[in-house]
């Protein structure tokens, strides 16, 4: 088991690094192609729209192939991917290849991702907390890699540390596979029956609960890939800050969301997940409302670590909080909330480029804000559809 935590958390900081890398080269690579800010953003949106496929394709993918065949050739496309990103080949080839390093990322995300809280039981919360906090350790050494990077004109190369890290990643797999992940197939509930080759039929009463979070997935990552996406370019817009140095704006964010991981399964195991998603939606909704009132570059920074804490173990917790609240479909329900994450990924930071191209920087802030809002309407709406199922399944999500 501890095998299982150590190797997801590499897996993890790989995809922490390859899903924030466009980020934090978003200026120079902007300026280097000559595109606009909607350019850049499509080319997210087309990166975790591969990321997106991936994840639906998860469950069929390890049916087909088996687990170690799929993580492995996974690991394997993101490697090319990024390698061909290093070349900086014409800007229609980039817009080619993204879909392929999404689909390697986000097929990464969601195979360890059920492999975690398939194999974790009540330990679900804290597992997954542990690796999510490798994600955010990746996102952290981002924004420092690529500042030094840009500093010294190398940018390029901030696609040539993702893709050694993902050698790395890939090699720890092949030599240090979990002997626990050959055992029989288990079901989507964990409890070892054979029941993976042909999964059970989710019940009706379940899907009030799936599409709230679903909607509670696409609108988070949404959000969080568009304003870690965005952050460098909106304090170059409003405050004047250098490309490097705003860059380093996301060390902030994303070092709060490592210190916020750290102590987000145990603050949900013991307060109840419910009570820790609508508390920390609250208050990231304040704060992003916070961010929109006050402007300046100092008060920008404090907010943004103060928006990382509090948004930190939203998705791990999650994503736990919604298997719990439909049990014995693990595998199928974290691949469709991790693709509707990608959704959001994808469409999100799309739309927020041409929202900052076309109304500027200070109405980007209140963009960001307004999602905040949605998800907690959200949230609210997935808390009450959990209650309404059956009292096991209630007692879970609590």
């Amino acid at each position: 088991m501890t095998r299982l935590v150590f190797l997801g958390c590499i897996a993890y900081l790989v995809v922490g690094l390859g899903q924030l890398v466009i980020g934090a080269v978003m200026e120079p690579m902007i300026h280097a192609y000559g595109v606009q800010y909607s350019d850049g953003g499509q080319l997210v949106m087309h990166q975790f729209l591969g990321g997106m496929v991936g994840m639906l394709l998860t469950p069929w993918l390890i049916r087909k192939f088996g687990k170690k065949t799929v993580l492995l050739s996974v690991l394997g496309i993101t490697i090319a991917a990024e390698a061909v990103y290093v070349m900086l080949p014409p800007w229609t080839v980039m817009l080619t290849i993204a879909p392929l390093a999404g689909f390697g990322l986000g097929t990464t995300e969601s195979v360890v991702g059920s492999f975690i809280i398939g194999s974790t039981g009540k330990n679900a919360n804290v597992a997954m907390s542990r690796v999510e906090v490798f994600f955010g350790v990746g996102a952290l050494l981002m924004p420092f890699a690529g500042a030094l990077l840009i500093a010294n004109g190398y940018w390029r190369m901030t696609f040539g540390v993702v893709g050694l890290l993902a050698i790395g990643a890939l090699l720890l797999w092949v030599f240090y596979w979990p002997s626990l992940l050959d055992k029989r197939p288990e079901d989507s509930s964990g409890s070892g029956s054979p029941a993976a080759a042909k999964p059970a039929v989710m019940s009706r009463r379940y899907l009030p609960v799936l599409f709230a979070g679903i909607a509670f997935f696409a609108l988070y990552v949404g959000l969080e890939m568009s304003f870690i996406h965005y952050l460098p370019s909106l304090l170059v817009a409003s405050n004047g800050l250098s490309e490097s140095s705003a860059t380093l704006a996301l060390s902030l964010f994303w070092g709060a969301m490592v210190l916020g991981r750290l102590v987000a399964g145990q603050i949900a195991d013991r307060f109840g997940g419910v009570t820790y998603l609508l508390l920390m939606c609250a208050i990231s909704t304040v704060t992003f409302g916070a961010m929109g009132l006050l402007t300046g570059a100092a008060e920008t920074f404090i907010l943004t670590f103060g928006t990382g804490l509090f948004m930190s173990g939203m998705f791990a917790i999650a994503l736990v909080f919604t298997n719990r609240a439909i049990p014995g479909h693990t595998e199928r329900t974290t691949s469709l909330l991790m693709a509707a994450g990608g959704i959001g990924g994808a469409v999100i930071p799309r739309a927020t480029g041409w929202f900052m191209d076309d109304f500027g920087p200070d109405a980007t802030r209140w963009l960001f804000t307004g999602c905040a809002v949605l998800l907690f309407l959200v949230m609210i709406f997935a808390a009450a559809a959990a209650r309404r199922t059956k009292p096991e399944a209630r007692s879970a999500a609590a």
